[in-house]
Parts: C-alpha cells; sequence; structure tokens
C-alpha cells in the first residue's frame, strides 16, 4: 500500500476525510485498478450502507482533487487507482485481462513523434494498449522477445 496522509491532502484543498472518502481512498489503494463497482464490494465489507451512487461521487470528488486517476481499460467502466503513484500506461493483455503497469518514458519517442508531427501533447496517464502478455505468449508458442534479434552477435 502508498503510504499517504489523505487527511492533510484533503484539508489542503478545503474538504474533510469523510468515512466514505477514506474507506473509498483504502478500497482503490488494496484493489490497484479497480472499477467503481469493484470499489463498492470492497467498501461494503466495512460499511454495508454505502450505494454505488456514493462511491461514484467520491471518485469524481477524490479525482478532480488528483487523489485517484482513471483509466479506459477496454470495455465497460474505468478504472482507478491513487494519482500518486508514478504515472504509468497501461499495457492489456486480451487474453488473461492481466494490467502491466509501464513508465510512459517507454513511450517517450512515440509521443515526440506526434508532438513534432501533429503538435499534439498527449496524456498518457488514461492511455491503454491492448496485446498479448508474454504469459500468454509463451502458453501458445508465439513468444515475442524484445529488441533485434538480427542485430544480435553470432556465436
Amino acid at each position: 500500500m502508498v503510504s499517504t496522509d489523505w487527511k492533510s491532502d484533503l484539508r489542503q484543498r478545503g474538504y474533510r476525510l469523510t468515512p466514505q472518502r477514506q474507506l473509498v481512498l483504502e478500497a482503490v489503494d488494496t484493489l490497484e485498478h479497480a472499477t467503481p463497482d469493484d470499489i463498492l464490494c470492497e467498501v461494503r465489507k466495512t460499511a454495508s450502507g454505502i450505494n454505488i451512487s456514493t462511491v461514484y461521487r467520491t471518485l469524481e470528488l477524490l479525482e478532480e482533487l488528483d487523489l485517484v486517476s482513471h483509466a479506459h481499460l477496454g470495455h465497460g467502466a474505468p478504472t482507478y487507482h491513487l494519482a500518486d503513484r508514478h504515472h504509468h500506461m497501461h499495457l492489456v493483455c486480451r487474453d488473461c485481462t492481466n494490467v502491466i503497469e509501464a513508465d510512459v518514458e517507454v513511450a517517450a519517442e512515440f509521443t515526440a513523434k506526434l508532438r513534432d508531427t501533429f503538435g499534439f501533447d498527449t496524456d498518457l496517464k488514461h492511455f491503454a494498449i491492448f496485446g498479448r502478455c508474454a504469459d500468454c505468449s509463451k502458453r501458445d508458442g508465439t513468444e515475442i522477445k524484445g529488441g533485434d534479434e538480427s542485430a544480435a552477435p553470432q556465436e
């Protein structure tokens, strides 16, 4: 879990750390990439009276305050994670649905090309790339290796 002083973060922005906000933040922290429904299930382990509209309103406020961030990792509801983690892209395996966090620096050349060609500045923290993870590729024998193997020295 990320150690965060949510109480002072909220207080500095003029808000209190209500029990609902704390439960939602704890659920987002525990679950990492979670839909509002996932967060509701986690919160209800402690507070059965919380409803989905409370979760949505709380997530909306926490995102406005830069405490959580969301990404669209396919069809369906967005997933939420704490915003104080490093900026990252999401690599989503189409086979097993595993989500891998990749530092945005991996795409530095790509984003520079978009900026140079189109004058477009990217926001990669909401970006998901779909493909196949290494484990799924290994399982069916189509393993993808990094780098250019033809350039490797031959022994």
